[in-house]
């Protein structure tokens, strides 16, 4: 099943444009390059790039190959970055990857996996294409409290806000309604898995997760009763949950 934002690709691009959203900006890029500890002898790849903005923000010098299977995203990304040290492939990173060999130090995917129905395979060839104690940092939407469609936000009687989950254990695939209430939307999928099941499929490939990172939003809402309780309730839940996995 082709599961790409070809459809979307537009909306999309005017969503995150140049730099990425809010959250690209202020939590998940400057957080996943703290993680990365990029030199000028690292090799990158980048899954799911979308628009290339990861590639953006390092370092000029180090040698980067982005993939996605949605083409317009590609072109955009060719277009806007000119490096000759980076390269953008339309790719599904769910076939295997040839013309890599083991080169790459390291491997991102951020916000792109849980858009992808065959994870299984694209462990397998991110394993297939790092060296050894090559370094995997998966940037999720936290899988425990950011379900489409299966969690939300809630008010309690006592006035406490709270985030309730529906469905957690079960693999659940979701479409999701680019612009609801439009006669004619796209379609785009989300496909949810517990915890555990990522922590499977790395050891199932070779990998050691070396850390778990849950990151919350640092948006704050303007003074007033329901401004605290939007404020805790932001602190308290993460947003996004980030592994860092060590290739053995």
């Amino acid at each position: 099943m082709n599961t790409s934002w070809q459809s979307s690709s537009k909306w999309y691009n005017r969503l995150v444009g140049d730099q990425g959203h809010y959250y690209h900006e202020h939590i998940i890029l400057p957080n996943v390059l703290k993680l990365l500890n990029l030199n000028l002898n690292s090799k990158i790849l980048d899954i799911g790039c979308g628009q290339g903005i990861l590639a953006k923000k390092i370092n000029p010098q180090i040698s980067y190959v982005g993939i996605d299977l949605a083409k317009s995203l590609i072109e955009v990304a060719q277009k806007s970055n000119k490096n000759p040290n980076h390269k953008f492939l339309k790719l599904d990173a769910t076939k295997p990857l040839n013309g890599f060999n083991s080169e790459f130090t390291h491997a991102v995917a951020i916000l792109s996996l849980q858009n992808m129905e065959n994870l299984d395979s694209v462990i397998k060839n991110v394993a297939n294409v790092l060296k050894e104690d090559g370094k995997f940092i998966l940037v999720l939407n936290h899988p425990a409290f950011r379900i489409p469609r299966q969690s939300g936000w809630g008010i309690a009687e006592n006035k406490i806000q709270y985030r309730y989950v529906n469905n957690y254990m079960s693999d659940l695939k979701i479409p999701i309604q680019m612009h609801p209430g439009e006669k004619s939307s796209e379609i785009t999928w989300s496909f949810h898995h517990p915890i555990s099941y990522y922590f499977k499929l790395l050891k199932q490939y070779g990998f050691l997760v070396e850390d778990l990172q849950e990151w919350v939003s640092d948006k704050k809402s303007e003074e007033g009763k329901v401004s605290k309780m939007e404020n805790h309730a932001r602190a308290e839940i993460p947003l996004f949950m980030t592994l860092v996995a060590i290739k053995k």
